[in-house]
Parts: structure tokens; sequence; C-alpha cells
């Protein structure tokens, strides 16, 4: 049995065919899943479809590529306050310098970059506030990020998503109680820096996600990802791995159930 800790499920692909959608995940064993949000309009839709369907669980954040308002932190902060049954954590939030390869003002560059910080930091005050664990996007951000967390000692720590680095990298964050997020991008043979990190770090910091329908796995880069795949993800990580996959798969349900401590473990008695 699987949840995935990170699929964007309330994108069209999905809605558009929701029962079908659902029934895929069900089929595929799939117990949870995590929604993150990465804009404030998306947080209704998102609680929704937690409220409606048993296996879908929230969480609600300000993605760091997005444009974003203090009236936008406002709503975020509403919402955590109401603590909403399924609500599990903040995300997804994080930092992103690959958005700004393509610009050439550095006074632009400059002003984007602070206010993703901005809303980075103002996101882990919250996490703080309300104790709830972070999905965390890191795009070629790992030292600032890395610094934010361990000068935030947040009580709940969080996953560090879509990780695409070094085992030295990794540790640096597993070392201050996050977890790694393991995707699609173990799927690629010349991914081996990566590859390599995830067969060598504690099975104790590892977790599963998707992030469909991004992120597809090697072969598949012309279909959008979905989560279903995330059976391929564990096969590919057991390959990798030391351990019995029923070593493998009990302990990632273990860190999952750990980090995400609103997910209701009776979600695993569900057909």
């Amino acid at each position: 049995m699987f949840i995935d800790t990170h699929c964007h499920f309330d994108f069209p692909i999905f809605t558009d065919h929701i029962k079908a959608s659902i029934d895929r995940i069900k089929a595929a064993d799939i117990r949870g899943l995590i929604i993150p949000a990465i804009t404030a309009d998306r947080f209704s839709t998102i609680l929704d479809l937690a409220n409606r369907y048993q296996p879908i669980y929230a969480a609600l954040g300000l993605h760091p590529i997005y444009k974003h308002s203090e009236e936008d932190l406002q709503i975020l902060t509403e919402k955590l306050a109401a603590k909403p049954d399924k609500l599990v954590a903040i995300g997804e939030v994080g930092l992103d310098r690959f958005i700004f390869a393509n610009l050439d003002n550095q006074e632009e560059i400059a002003t984007k970059w602070q206010k993703q910080c901005y809303f980075f930091r103002e996101q882990l005050k919250l996490a703080k506030r309300f104790d709830l664990p972070l999905l965390i996007h890191s795009r070629k951000a790992a030292d600032v990020i890395h610094h934010e967390l361990r000068q935030a000692n947040l009580p709940c720590r969080g996953v560090l998503h879509g990780f695409s680095g070094s085992y030295e990298q990794a540790m640096q964050f597993v070392k201050l109680g996050y977890y790694i997020g393991v995707g699609g991008v173990i799927s690629y043979p010349r991914a081996q820096k990566t590859r390599n990190a995830i067969a060598r770090l504690p099975l104790t910091s590892l977790l599963l996600e998707t992030d469909a329908p991004d992120m597809p796995l090697n072969g598949e880069q012309s279909r959008p990802n979905r989560p279903e795949n995330i059976v391929l993800i564990f096969k590919i990580l057991t390959e990798l791995r030391s351990e019995t996959a029923a070593e493998i798969s009990e302990q990632i349900l273990t860190n999952t159930l750990t980090l995400f401590g609103r997910i209701n473990k009776m979600v695993l008695s569900h057909p």
C-alpha cells in the first residue's frame, strides 16, 4: 500500500474525470494522497476534494514561482487557523532560482528573489505557529533553504520535495530532521548522483511521491505523470536499495505516518 505525499490531484487532468481518477488510485493500492496548493485561489478546491474523497488529504501553501500578495498570506493564515479536518501540511513552499535563468535584469532578479524569500520565511512562521510539517520546493536554492530551516527550528520539520541532489546535500537536511521525497528522478539512468544518494540515505529519511502530473518517469516524458506511477517508483527504489521490498514498504509507511501525524491511520484499513 502507498501514500503519495505530493500529487497535484486538483489539476483538470484528474478532476475532469474524477471518478475514474479515484478508481485508478484505489486500484493501485494508494491509500492516501496529499494535494499541495500552489496559489491561494486553489485552497478551497483542494479542501473540497479532501472532504469529498476518503484517500485525499490537503496541504495549503504559496509556491515560490507564482506571484503572491499579502492578502494571499492572510487567506492562508485564516485557512490554517480554521484547522480543517484533512489538512496535514503547509505546502508547496520553498525557493526557486532556476526561474531566473533567462532573465538578464539583475535588479528584477533581486526583487523577485527577495519576494520569494519573504513568502518562504512567512510560511515558516506559520508552520511553527500551527505545528504543521512543510512540503518544500527547492531548485538551485538548497543552500539558502537549509540556512532558513536551521534558523527556523520547526517542531514538525517536513520533506524536501522532488529531490535531485547529491548524498552530501541530502544529508544536510536529514541531519536537521527533514525527509527526502523520492520521485520520478530515480527512473533516469543519467541521474546517477541522485540515484546513488537515494541508495545510500537512511531508509528512515525517505518518502514516496509522484508530483503528478509533473515529473514524468523515464520513457514517459510525452505523457502526463499519474499518481499510480508511485508503484513504478517504489519498484525502482527497491532495485537501488539493499533492504527487501517488504522492509522498504513498511519503513516508508512508518515515515509517512510519523511526519504527517494528522493522517488518520484508519485510512490503511479502507478497501
